[in-house]
């Protein structure tokens, strides 16, 4: 195997230009698809090396219950330095392990509070709850179209920027649903101001038509947030949150998030989806309802209004920043739609030397895992 094994550990440093400049010049969706399938084959494997090294490591434990022919030292030396980077790659591995099942286990948590939370409601696409607190999140299919309550960031987030609406931060309980038919606060959002018409034009489709209940999604938002925006930015709102669900934007979030735990190197890529997967609904809201601007206000508004989030977030509208930069792409001219990018562009060239990147870890760690399957089974007695 030799240092070999140990490339794609570094391997995905190589994505590093690709995922800052896809953000500016790949359409949202074409982005969102490559940065994730590079992070998700790049975490794997990181991970398989891990294990391959870690077999080495465990084998030099006493009382390890691997076959004595597995400590021996040609075994070893198969792997350079062993004897440090072999038994550093046990608790590697297991923090690795144990970052990964917990985002899982708080996935499926957020789920399960989700559904719970909307279950005294009707069973239809778009839930209005009363709240005096502004927030909207689209909600991906389950049970009953489960995903991330207030704040959760699976399933796309708030319209606002990538960024938590309400639920844990403000909360202060670790993703925080709202009752069903009440409040957080124990009362009503300004004494219910979207009464009759205004409401039943709010939940219209882009086409006049009444919005059904798809399958499995849920579009969840609050009367608060409904109070500041007027019904055309309510339009955008809601074709913003159905195209978070329809592309199921909560498995890419949750792939390169779990990507991001396995290698650290990782975590620009993470940061890069996030955006994407939001310029992506943008652009798609915007497609629906006909008007790049109305959208673009709707953003703006949604990202003023919605209290609680960190600091450094509602100071970023007026510096270069996600909510910024999403509204100065809306109200320019749609992003030309390619499935790859040329390689005489910058873009293009960060897009294959990923590509290689990605490639060369592949077939370097299923070069190391055979490798050693043939060493330990040679040293293995029969």
């Amino acid at each position: 195997m030799g240092v070999f094994v140990f490339l794609p550990l570094v391997l995905p440093l190589t994505a590093w230009p690709v995922a800052r400049l896809a953000e500016q010049h790949l359409h949202p969706r074409t982005a969102t698809r490559l940065l994730t399938a590079m992070a998700a084959v790049l975490a794997l494997c990181s991970t398989v090396c891990l294990g391959l090294v870690m077999v080495v490591g465990t084998a030099q434990l006493p009382g390890n219950p691997l076959p004595d022919g597995w400590s021996d030292p040609e075994v070893r030396a198969a792997v350079p330095y062993d004897e440090v980077v072999g038994k550093a790659a046990i608790p590697a591995l297991c923090a690795v392990v144990v970052a990964c099942a917990r985002t899982l286990w708080r996935h499926a948590r957020v789920r399960r509070q989700a559904h719970r939370a909307l279950s005294g409601l009707p069973d239809t696409e778009v839930a209005v709850l009363p709240d005096v607190v502004p927030y909207a999140y689209a909600l991906p299919g389950g049970r009953r179209g489960g995903g991330a309550p207030r704040g959760g960031r699976q399933g796309g987030g708030v319209l606002g920027g990538g960024r938590p609406s309400g639920g844990a931060r403000r909360s202060g309980r670790p993703g925080g649903g709202v009752p069903p038919g009440g409040t957080q606060h124990g009362r009503r959002s300004g004494g219910g101001a979207l009464p009759g018409g205004r409401l039943v034009g709010a939940l219209r489709g882009s086409a006049g038509r009444p919005v059904r209940r798809r399958r499995g999604g849920r579009v969840v938002v609050t009367t608060a947030l409904l109070d500041r925006l007027r019904p055309a930015e309510r339009r955008a709102l809601f074709a913003h949150e159905r195209a978070h669900l329809a592309a199921r934007h909560d498995r890419f979030l949750l792939a390169v998030q779990l990507a991001a735990r396995a290698n650290p190197f990782l975590r620009p890529l993470r940061t890069a989806v996030a955006y994407t997967a939001e310029r992506w609904a943008d652009e798609e809201a915007a497609r629906a309802i006909g008007s790049r601007r109305t959208v673009a206000r709707a953003i703006g508004t949604a990202a003023l209004v919605s209290r609680g989030t960190p600091a450094p977030t509602l100071a970023g509208l007026a510096a270069p920043g996600p909510v910024p930069r999403r509204v100065a792409a809306l109200l320019g001219p749609p992003p030309a739609v390619r499935n790859w990018p040329s390689v005489f562009t910058s873009v293009g060239l960060a897009a294959w030397g990923a590509a290689a990147g990605t490639a060369a870890s592949a077939m370097s760690s299923a070069n190391s895992a055979v490798t050693m399957v043939l060493i330990l089974h040679a040293a293995t007695p029969l």
